[in-house]
């Protein structure tokens, strides 16, 4: 290491002149140190957080479309044939009820009713789960405000198909009377509940109910793609509170079509 003296001083003074440069040096040293501790400590609890969030063990229905109605029953949907196909033969019991939207490519949603729960049904729980089935039909992405929708007892939903056919995978018969839903409005919305750091889409009046923070979507010329990076910025800047979903969250409980974002 090499020391430039200056010449015109003293000894003692360059030694004083080299003893206050490493004092201060030390000053900045100890403060870069502090504010390195400070962002490190900053970036655990960050990243203690994030595991805490992945670690949370998410409920059996979370892997299809599903949301609570404003009575707090559970609807759930297929997203594609073979959740379909699940939902009729292993989450359908006998006290639930099946809904189905009169449009093609519309999923197989069920209502779910425990056993506590059977005189607590209602005719909103009802009409949402009509809405939720039509509104995740193709009936949203072409365009259509209306749709009818049906629901039927558990055993009226069969693989048994007619003489000389037969029944692929996500696809059941329905036998026996229909309790129809005609002319059911199309209905979104996405929020995150009350209770749980979950996001749920479902018919507005459920979202409203349920959700500490919600926006309603209506059809539009918003493509799905940039919708989600809409959303994904509405609930990071919402305040008081702010919710971060990564923009696949918001893809993955919307329906296909173009969106226009009503806030509230």
């Amino acid at each position: 290491m090499e020391i430039e003296l200056d010449l015109k001083k003293s000894i003692n003074d360059n030694a004083t002149f080299y003893f206050l440069e490493s004092k201060e040096m030390r000053k900045k040293i100890n403060g870069l140190t502090i504010a390195i501790n400070k962002n490190k400590e900053q970036i655990e609890k960050k990243i203690k957080l994030n595991n805490t969030l992945e670690k949370v063990k998410k409920s059996w229905y979370e892997k299809y479309r599903w949301f609570f109605t404003s009575d707090g029953f559970l609807v759930v949907g297929g997203k594609d044939a073979h959740q379909n196909e699940e939902i009729v033969k292993k989450h359908m019991d006998e006290k639930d009820i099946y809904f189905h939207a009169d449009v093609y490519g519309a999923p197989h949603c069920v209502l779910k009713i425990n056993s506590n729960q059977v005189n607590k049904l209602t005719n909103q729980s009802l009409v949402e789960a009509s809405e939720f089935a039509v509104t995740f039909s193709k009936a949203f992405e072409q365009g259509l405000v209306l749709a009818d929708a049906y629901s039927v007892k558990p055993d009226q939903v069969s693989k048994r198909a007619p003489s000389g056919s037969s029944m692929g995978v996500g696809a059941f018969m329905i036998y026996g009377q229909r309790n129809w839903f005609k002319n059911t409005p199309l209905s979104l919305g996405v929020g995150v509940l009350k209770k749980e750091n979950k996001l749920m889409s479902g018919p507005i009046n459920a979202i409203k109910k349920n959700c500490a923070f919600f926006v309603e979507l209506k059809q539009g010329t918003t493509e799905k793609n940039q919708t989600a990076n809409e959303l994904k910025k509405i609930f990071s800047d919402a305040k008081p509170l702010s919710f971060n979903f990564s923009n696949e969250s918001f893809l993955s409980i919307i329906p296909n079509g173009n969106f226009d974002i009503k806030k509230n």
